[in-house]
């Protein structure tokens, strides 16, 4: 094995895919690319890495409110644009192409081009670590979408995209205890 330096340590642990984040502060709709993200547990409950540096900081913080929308890797230039440029003074959806759908929960809107949306609610954040806590209320999925594989970024704009499905649901079903 080759030495890594510790600070790239983080890309052999990449949580989960990228997602763009959509907020509304009353106002404004916005939408922000996050790639640090991870499930919490099988009841919908999620986190993400933000904090004061990103516009829709604020959006989360008093709304308490979002949508996870999860592209695939056809929209890997919009998930780059979207995360390199600010919503306090450019309107993404509009930039970018993206198609507002109404949520049915949240005022923040689900992303059309995306695969999958998920409404959320705030449940806390972790200040020392800029951890944003979500419980997802609803969840949409557009199975007619032909692209299915979804980004991970690995740091300094690179990416890993999902690859071939492996099934192994009859071998877990078979070593599961019952009840999970």
């Amino acid at each position: 094995m080759e030495s890594l330096q510790l600070s790239r340590a983080f890309t052999l642990v990449e949580p989960g895919p990228v997602v763009l984040v959509t907020t509304n502060d009353g106002n404004k709709d916005n939408v922000m690319t996050i790639s640090w993200t991870m499930v919490l547990d099988f009841a919908a409950e999620f986190a993400l890495t933000t904090g004061p540096w990103n516009f829709s900081y604020t959006a989360l913080q008093e709304s308490k409110e979002c949508v996870l929308a999860i592209p695939t890797v056809d929209l890997i230039d919009t998930v780059v644009g979207v995360g390199t440029c600010s919503g306090a003074d450019t309107d993404k959806f509009t930039k970018f192409n993206l198609t507002r759908l109404p949520a049915q929960h949240v005022r923040a809107p689900l992303i059309q081009e995306c695969l999958a949306n998920i409404e959320c609610r705030v449940v806390d954040i972790l200040t020392p670590y800029n951890i944003v806590v979500l419980r997802g209320i609803a969840a949409y999925v557009d199975n007619a979408r032909a692209e299915k594989r979804m980004l991970h970024a690995v740091g300094d704009g690179t990416f890993r995209v999902d690859g071939q499905t492996i099934e192994r649901k009859q071998m877990m079903r078979d070593k599961l205890p019952s009840g999970i």
